[in-house]
């Protein structure tokens, strides 16, 4: 169905709903490579239009990537909760806006209705709002989720204690882990990216987790980001698993080209949660997406990036994680070109995750190559934690020396705590207390628990 806008005296044609979304879309990088972009600012103004006049009810019968081609097209629309979706089941795309930016969607409205949004509808009305527009809704979503600790409770924001190593050296990996914990970073998780995928090597970084957080008795979680396959292997043979990790995307095709299906993330899910490792919840997963992964791979129908990357959270959301993230700049310049388009990304990608329900962080990066620079992140640091981000990431430095891209620091954490008067998880600021790492306001000390991680490195290295 083709779709037309006349703005002056020029009259847009777009050939179908797909088009619409793709050009209604701010201007990225990818889309440009994609071929899918608008070509001026007024055919990007004719989309939204279209767009703003479009029933939400289009998306439930108009399948932007074929349902009978595509398993998470087949996830989304099956499993639509006609009831949640009732309250805003007569609005158009443009009405949606309106509602959500009213009074009337209040925190506990809008998680009433997140089980009814379908992907689709959450990139759609996101193209019609301003950055503003995109805070101001996220901030009224809260997930909350548990494994040992709670995280995503209003006033908090956490923390990915990320303490990779080039060559996964223990004692490397260790320092900076202690690094991490003495700065209050480490609630959401302290995950490693190994280098290598040598089960071995991924069963001797889980034991050094599970031995300091058992040691110290950390509320907090481990992971070792490793391929879902792996750790499901690794749980057959009794390894310490807490999270069980995966990168997703928004189509089956994508998806292929990680390795997985919706039935092998079912599986890990379920192999995790067996180990019953959890104290306080059975959240078991860690999802991480990105806009771009679906065009680098080939498979994205013809869809928008941003669109794409919304049905990564259908993906994420049927499986209950306790963390999903978008690694907003880390796929490179080609599909997020500079920082004003990280920045938009990074807000888009939040808001549509939180109002599908899922607990959404975000690492805030970009590559060494990308028209951007740690001021941007700064920026997007700042916009996020008042949108009331899930979780963000810290790395020492900021410069991740083994994956080789830029995010945000130990030290970026306490600056935007300052700020907005942030808390950490409270099973963990209450640990960190105990360790007087902290003080009663939440501000590092240098206590006992100083003394005492220290020496665990220091044993380490001996």
């Amino acid at each position: 169905m083709a779709y037309r806008v006349t703005v002056g005296r020029q009259t847009h044609v777009f050939a179908d709903l797909k088009q619409v979304m793709a050009k209604a879309t701010p201007l990225r990088s990818g889309d440009m490579l994609a071929g899918l972009a608008a070509a001026s600012m007024e055919e990007c103004m004719a989309a939204k239009i279209a767009l703003a006049d479009l029933p939400l009810r289009i998306f439930l019968s108009e399948a932007l990537v074929p349902y009978e081609q595509d398993e998470v097209t087949r996830l989304i629309l099956d499993t639509h909760d006609a009831a949640a979706f009732a309250p805003i089941a007569a609005l158009t795309v443009g009405e949606f806006r309106d509602w959500l930016c009213s009074e009337a969607a209040t925190t506990e409205v809008l998680a009433g209705i997140a089980p009814g949004v379908t992907p689709e509808m959450a990139a759609a009305v996101s193209k019609l709002m301003r950055n503003q527009d995109l805070i101001l809704v996220a901030r009224k979503c809260r997930v909350v989720t548990r494994f040992r600790n709670t995280l995503g409770l209003p006033g908090t924001m956490a923390v990915r204690l990320q303490p990779n190593h080039p060559t996964d050296d223990a004692a490397g990996i260790l320092a900076s882990i202690v690094d991490g914990l003495l700065y209050g970073c480490g609630d959401a998780v302290i995950g490693i990216n190994p280098a290598s995928d040598s089960p071995a090597a991924i069963g001797d970084l889980l034991r050094l987790l599970d031995e300091l957080i058992r040691r110290f008795d950390i509320p907090t979680q481990s992971c070792v980001l490793t391929h879902v396959t792996s750790a499901i292997a690794l749980i057959g043979q009794g390894a310490p698993v807490d999270l069980v990790f995966q990168s997703v995307a928004g189509t089956q095709k994508a998806n292929d080209s990680f390795g997985v299906s919706l039935a092998l993330l079912r599986e890990g899910m379920e192999a995790g949660r067996s180990l019953k490792r959890g104290t306080v919840g059975d959240n078991v997963m860690y999802f991480e997406t990105g806009q771009g992964s679906a065009l680098s791979a080939g498979a994205h129908h013809g869809v928008d990036q941003q669109t794409l990357e919304a049905r990564a959270y259908a993906v994420a959301r049927a499986y209950d994680p306790l963390l999903v993230n978008t690694v907003v700049g880390f796929i490179g310049p080609e599909y997020l070109y500079d920082g004003k388009q990280i920045i938009r990304a990074g807000l888009e990608d939040h808001f549509c995750g939180k109002l599908m329900g899922v607990p959404m962080g975000c690492d805030i990066c970009y590559t060494n190559h990308a028209e951007a620079d740690q001021d941007d992140m700064d920026t997007l640091l700042t916009l996020l934690g008042t949108a009331g981000v899930n979780f963000v990431m810290g790395v020492p430095g900021a410069d991740d020396v083994m994956l080789n891209y830029q995010s945000t620091s130990f030290h970026d954490q306490l600056y935007i705590r300052e700020v907005l008067d942030l808390k950490r998880a409270p099973e963990f600021e209450a640990w960190l207390r105990r360790m007087e790492i902290t003080d009663a306001a939440g501000k590092l000390s240098t206590g006992r628990g100083r003394q005492a991680l220290l020496a665990a490195v220091q044993g380490r290295a001996a």
